[in-house]
């Protein structure tokens, strides 16, 4: 359980939340764990098998709070909210935004900021574990080059030229990639450039497959939040994309699913064996393969950082949350920008 911006997350399965006169009460196993006054919580989100009494969602929706409710692996599966709510105000916010070039150019600007700032850390973390000598010189190359994308960002006067200046680094990032992955690794996961419909080699296909676990992360984030996922500021909005969920996500891919995908390789926790060649030089992760990355992401998410903006302490799966509502919070205008979360 943790209180962030005023929202209460539940994660312990069974455990039974309801009203406590004019007070929120969470139970686990007939004991009291939490209780908070009511009008301190602007939403409750619940994940997996939490109980919520009917007064709790009643009186919750009197007050037009949101309750939202998310599987064990945080898939969004419902938002509920009474008739007083903030959230369409929300959306047609995110709306007006969206049709305002200068807003769109700097949500976008933030966005490719914290992706390339966090790739220029993984790429700094692996130059100062490599051994080799030669690997750390190339890293610290593709370091600079990184540092000289984020210094170009802000000088990027359209999305176009923007997303020139993501592309770019992109490029370089991932040939830096498999001078982080171990020697003795690097026969079977050899990263050929990005390739993503299908992967075309074990690495792109472990990636894709911690990408995509993120953006249901992140998805149900925007959700949790109120957001339209599908309206996005750095991708352009296509019929069925989550635009705005592939926006958010960005930030995060080095941080939590590059270098989780690093760890699995160079802890020798993935093999050849975990993947499947398929016809046309497809290559996916097996059975086995993707219940160890699926354990090893579920156990990731559970460790906790010090988010660097709210000086607080969290898990990591709940970053896209916090992200989710700071990102609410600039879309209204409350906040001078959105401030990506920047790893350490």
């Amino acid at each position: 359980m943790i209180t962030l911006q005023n929202t209460l997350y539940i994660m312990t399965p069974l455990a039974y939340v309801h009203l406590d006169n004019a007070t929120l009460r969470v139970d686990v196993e007939r004991e009291k764990r939490l209780q908070v006054p009511l009008h301190h919580v602007g939403a409750l989100v619940c994940f997996g098998n939490v109980l919520v009494s009917p007064a709790l969602v009643h009186r919750l929706a009197d007050e037009g709070k949101a309750l939202v409710l998310l599987d064990d692996s945080g898939r969004f599966k419902a938002r509920m909210e009474g008739p007083v709510s903030g959230n369409i105000l929300l959306r047609l916010a995110q709306h007006r935004a969206a049709q305002d070039p200068v807003i769109t150019l700097e949500l976008a600007r933030a966005c490719v900021a914290g992706k390339i700032r966090n790739s220029r850390t993984l790429v700094q973390r692996g130059a100062r574990e490599t051994d080799d000598a030669d690997d750390t010189g190339l890293l610290n190359r593709s370091a600079d080059d990184l540092a000289a994308s984020l210094r170009a960002t802000p000088a990027a006067r359209t999305l176009d030229a923007l997303r020139g200046v993501e592309g770019e680094a992109a490029r370089g990032y991932f040939a830096a990639l498999n001078h982080i992955v171990k020697p003795a690794m690097r026969a079977q996961f050899q990263l050929d450039g990005r390739t993503r419909r299908p992967p075309l080699d074990r690495l792109n296909a472990l990636i894709s497959f911690l990408y995509a676990m993120l953006m249901n992360d992140c998805r149900s984030a925007l959700e949790a939040a109120g957001l339209d996922p599908q309206l996005g500021f750095l991708h352009a909005v296509r019929p069925g994309r989550a635009a705005l969920a592939l926006d958010l996500q960005e930030e995060f891919r080095a941080v939590l699913c590059d270098r989780l995908a690093l760890t699995l390789i160079n802890r020798g926790q993935l093999t050849e064996a975990d993947f499947e060649p398929r016809e046309g030089g497809a290559v996916l992760l097996g059975d086995k393969g993707r219940r160890k990355v699926v354990a090893a992401w579920q156990e990731r998410k559970q460790e906790e950082i010090s988010h660097p903006l709210l000086e607080q302490k969290m898990p990591i799966g709940l970053l896209p949350f916090v992200q989710a509502r700071l990102l609410a919070r600039a879309v209204r205008g409350e906040m001078e920008g959105y401030l990506p979360y920047l790893a350490r």
